[in-house]
């Protein structure tokens, strides 16, 4: 029978940064998130992070992506190639639409910019390491603004799994697809947010998609 009195466990995570007050930093402040992670290493570069990655076997990895050696959408594959369980956050300075549709496309499963505050970095983690995606709106608009940009123009519209949505799911869709927020999407048709959530459940479901971004992506047209 586990001890009530006992500590649930916590997150095992691996920061990769090249900066060394940075990564020194966020070692210190995530450490008094809580009590409920644990920092099992912080690497300079992006080779020591896939070496720590084996090493280690963290949760999750808080990644730079401009690191010497290997940067961190490389770092990102290898690891992933290696331990496909490992959540990968990125953590960067650069919000260019290649960048952020690279890391994702790598495998990570969030984008934060280096100034966010410690908390939403802590949630993002918890996020993660529960094994769901934590893109916010604006950065998946920001991915579909770059698929759209990459997508052949010859290519099909996805329009088989908008067939099997109501009118009004594929109105929510399309809102969906411009990175809009549940509340967002809410406030223009005059719904209640839990209302759009419910709708987006069930436009994830009819469309076999595993997140917004992937929706989007696997609908748009």
């Amino acid at each position: 029978m586990t001890d009530p009195r006992s500590k649930p466990e916590r997150i095992r995570v691996l920061i990769a940064e090249d900066q060394t007050l940075i990564r020194e930093g966020l070692a210190t402040l995530l450490a008094q998130q809580n009590d409920d992670f644990e920092i099992v290493g912080a690497a300079a570069d992006g080779e020591q992070a896939i070496e720590f990655a084996r090493r280690y076997r963290p949760d999750v990895v808080l990644m730079d992506l401009q690191m010497p050696r290997a940067d961190g959408v490389t770092a990102t594959q290898r690891i992933l190639r290696e331990f496909p369980g490992t959540g990968i956050v990125v953590l960067t300075t650069f919000e260019t639409n290649e960048l952020i549709f690279e890391a994702v496309s790598a495998g990570a499963k969030a984008y934060l910019l280096k100034d966010s505050r410690i908390d939403e970095i802590a949630a993002t983690i918890r996020t993660v390491a529960n094994g769901q995606s934590a893109l916010s709106p604006a950065v998946a608009a920001k991915i579909l603004e770059e698929f759209k940009r990459l997508r052949p123009r010859h290519a099909p519209a996805s329009v088989s799994v908008r067939n099997d949505l109501t009118a009004r799911e594929n109105e929510i869709l399309k809102l969906i697809i411009e990175g809009k927020s549940n509340g967002e999407i809410g406030a223009q048709l005059h719904l209640a947010e839990g209302t759009i959530k419910n709708y987006v459940s069930t436009i994830l479901e009819k469309c076999g998609a595993k997140n917004r971004t992937e929706l989007a992506i696997k609908t748009i047209g």
